[in-house]
């Protein structure tokens, strides 16, 4: 599988203080700069991806190099391509231990999940730039196994069955619960589209720190025929 190993890393300093409410100038703000600088040496965030191809589809349903990926909404936004990208970034096993160094030191650990969210974040950017560029694809959208109850967790199983080992490429395993390690990692599937999508926009969950979309009322019945249920999706 392509792997991008040399993804540079720099952490931007007025959004971490802004995120770790920290002033600028204050005791908190110099500590967060040593950490800072203390985790560009360490981090080596990775991302790896494959090439599928959709063999066939149904009314909820793709499958992809022989694998089936069982969602209503995946199998709308991939009706008119037939080529996907599977793919796996992540912050890396370097960076995620020494977040976890002095375990007794609760806000240096705090800290340095906020910058380990920060580099599996400059992974995932760099990857999807090289999708773009390497395959000339104007946009792409993303869906990610677990980010709607249309597309549940469980198929993380079938995303990393198509990925294969991603442990001897950039170190992620999926454990039996389908915990992702390192713990700062995203897993999907990037698709080219005309129009862009997140997930976001089918998900009503209101003050989420992760939305990347207004959510969409009337998106889930428009666009993909289901009927929305209260409470369905998170």
């Amino acid at each position: 599988m392509p792997t991008l190993d040399t993804i540079p890393f720099r952490v931007d300093l007025p959004q971490l203080f802004q995120t770790l409410h920290a002033r600028p100038g204050s005791a908190n703000a110099r500590e967060l700069e040593h950490l800072a600088a203390e985790a560009e040496v360490v981090a080596r965030p990775r991302a790896t991806y494959k090439i599928g191809f959709l063999d066939s589809s149904g009314d909820d349903y793709v499958v992809v190099d022989g694998l089936k990926f069982t969602s209503r909404v995946l199998r709308v936004n991939l009706q008119d391509t037939h080529r996907v990208f599977a793919y796996v970034a992540t912050s890396g096993v370097e960076l995620e231990a020494w977040a976890n160094e002095g375990d007794d030191d609760l806000l240096r650990r705090f800290w340095g999940e906020a910058i380990n969210r920060m580099a599996v974040g400059a992974a995932a950017q760099a990857l999807l730039k090289h999708l773009a560029e390497t395959y000339g694809v104007a946009t792409l959208s993303t869906m990610n196994p677990g980010s709607l109850a249309d597309w549940p967790l469980a198929q993380q199983r079938v995303l990393f069955a198509l990925l294969g080992d991603t442990e001897a490429t950039i170190g992620v395993t999926l454990t039996p619960s389908l915990l992702m390690v390192p713990t700062k990692t995203v897993s999907g599937i990037a698709f080219p589209t005309e129009e862009s999508f997140a997930s976001c926009q089918l998900c009503p969950r209101e003050a989420c720190p992760n939305r990347r979309a207004p959510y969409d009322a009337g998106l889930k019945e428009r666009k993909y025929g289901i009927q929305t249920v209260p409470g369905a999706d998170h």
